[in-house]
């Protein structure tokens, strides 16, 4: 199997890293924290420009046609930076949801509006109950006159507090847990009867808590098939994993690269603190749970369109957990090397640290897929 990237890839790994690299130091991004939305407007704007924005949609509907490889390479881009934007949420959720169960039509009238960065989307399909079982949905959508009214409530929503339009999950047929009779719906942001509380969370990207009441949609609402999205939203929440694990690997490299300066800058009793072999074996241990997570991710790049479910679950559940124990190994010992300052909020090692710990428990955290693995061999 051939792993090297094309150069198309390289050019688009190169492009991103420069754009990155030019405006995203450290304190630019504590300036675009201070900004009303949280992130930068200008450089969504550059985004769109570089082709980021449609990158995984059909040329025919103003995309570019891009793969889980090329949003691999985003992504690790993004982890390097630690970027505030809503990309994953946009592009990636609710890009994903459009993507798949979206008509021609919706299609061609929302993919464009995206990839030119006017329009922001969130997938909001996560209820408080739930924890991390996908089919636990109490949300339900009514059959009214000429279409449906919504009622219930999402939570987590991430950046749900800025988005003009959401992909809400919502019950049409059966129980709390079931898993037939669940419809994705496009719902606008601001429709009557959707309230939203916005937050910031511990990494500080935005989220929102939303609810739902009787809120009006036509019948050209429904994104895909009346009562058969969970496999759409199982689809959603893998490109999630495969996404956030680059994304992880990307923040690692910085971790790693940070803590090797410091060993080696950092001086006691007038030498390195990198002289230290204990230190020594330390970073080795970080660069080896480094390079296995690098692996893992791009095993959830290349199953992510992987087209026979069973096997496309098991292995980015893999990935989730090699990659969920590899981040948490890899971001404790890069704050413990760094010592006090590691813990400050002046230094980027903690900000990078955090955003590692809420990848873990997004989508699942390492115990809830270490457990479905343990299910399959049970």
């Amino acid at each position: 199997m051939d792993f090297d990237f094309t150069e198309e890839q390289r050019l688009l790994r190169e492009s991103v890293d420069r754009l990155l690299a030019d405006r995203y130091t450290f304190d630019k991004r504590k300036a675009y924290l201070a900004e009303p939305d949280g992130w930068s407007r200008a450089l969504w704007a550059q985004y769109a420009e570089l082709g980021l924005l449609g990158l995984p949609f059909a040329e025919r509907h103003g995309g570019f046609g891009g793969g889980g490889i090329e949003l691999m390479l985003v992504m690790e881009a993004f982890g390097r930076a630690l970027v505030l934007e809503p990309y994953l949420a946009t592009v990636v959720l609710a890009g994903t949801a459009l993507r798949l169960a979206g008509s021609e039509a919706q299609q061609v009238a929302l993919v464009p509006r995206m990839a030119e960065g006017e329009l922001l989307l969130a997938f909001a399909h996560s209820e408080r109950q739930a924890r991390y079982d996908l089919s636990d949905v109490l949300t339900t959508a009514k059959p009214k006159a000429g279409g449906w009214a919504l009622d219930g409530a999402k939570s987590v929503v991430a950046h749900g507090d800025g988005a003009g339009m959401l992909v809400v999950s919502a019950r049409t047929a059966g129980e709390r847990n079931d898993v037939a009779g669940i419809t994705l719906f496009l719902v606008d942001a601001a429709a009557n009867g959707v309230a939203r509380r916005s937050y910031t969370m511990r990494d500080g990207t935005r989220a929102a808590e939303m609810s739902l009441s009787g809120v009006e949609l036509g019948a050209d609402a429904v994104l895909g098939e009346i009562g058969a999205a969970f496999p759409v939203i199982e689809r959603v929440v893998e490109a999630g994993i495969a996404a956030t694990s680059a994304e992880a690997v990307g923040a690692m490299e910085t971790m790693q690269a940070m803590t090797l300066e410091y060993l080696k800058t950092r001086t006691q009793f007038g030498r390195p603190i990198g002289q230290n072999q204990a230190l020594q074996h330390r970073a080795t241990e970080m660069f080896v749970s480094l390079e296995q997570a690098r692996s893992m991710a791009m095993l959830a790049a290349m199953m992510v369109d992987e087209p026979n479910a069973a096997e496309r679950a098991h292995n980015i559940a893999m990935a989730k957990v090699g990659v969920g124990q590899a981040a948490r190994f890899v971001s404790q010992n890069a704050v413990q090397l760094h010592g006090g300052i590691g813990m400050t909020e002046e230094y980027a090692v903690g900000h990078y640290f955090r955003r590692c710990m809420v990848i873990e428990h997004s989508f699942g955290d390492t115990a809830h897929h270490l457990s479905r693995l343990a299910d399959e061999v049970g």
